[in-house]
């Protein structure tokens, strides 16, 4: 009887700790998260170089778990809301830069297209409350 009280205990302390983890880590009350290139409203030739700013945090890898540092990942053409318990999917509308890259180049096919950064802790969380920038719109020619 002891033994099964000792793994349930050990099993609901760890739940615990992984539902702590999920509700975010702390981000910077003064964090800004932009784009320094391309600006909303812009029109753009083909492939481009999307250059990302952050203003009081770092950019680190990912898993890299540092105070107020967290790294970038780009979400084109969403529409729904991230959810701040669940990690930062990855796919072609959410693109993961791990590495700490702070600019990419991007392809996209011609059109009206929507970007927006999102700062992710070391396991792709959202901070809390989330570093999020302005949502703009470019047009691909």
């Amino acid at each position: 009887m002891e033994i099964i009280r000792a793994i349930t205990l050990s099993a609901a302390l760890s739940l615990l700790s992984f539902a702590a983890h999920a509700q975010g880590t702390p981000a910077a009350k003064d964090a800004y998260l932009y784009f320094v290139w391309p600006q909303d409203g812009m029109a753009i030739k083909g492939a481009f170089w999307c250059r990302f700013g952050l203003r009081n945090m770092g950019v680190t890898h990912a898993g890299d778990n540092f105070a107020n540092a967290g790294h970038h990942h780009l979400l084109i053409d969403v529409k729904e809301p991230l959810d701040p318990k669940e990690p930062i999917p990855q796919d072609k509308s959410h693109l993961h830069f791990g590495a700490g890259q702070t600019e990419a180049r991007i392809e996209l096919p011609p059109g009206k297209h929507t970007l927006q950064l999102v700062l992710g802790d070391a396991k792709h969380y959202p901070f809390d409350p989330p570093v999020v920038s302005k949502k703009i719109t470019v047009t691909i020619k």
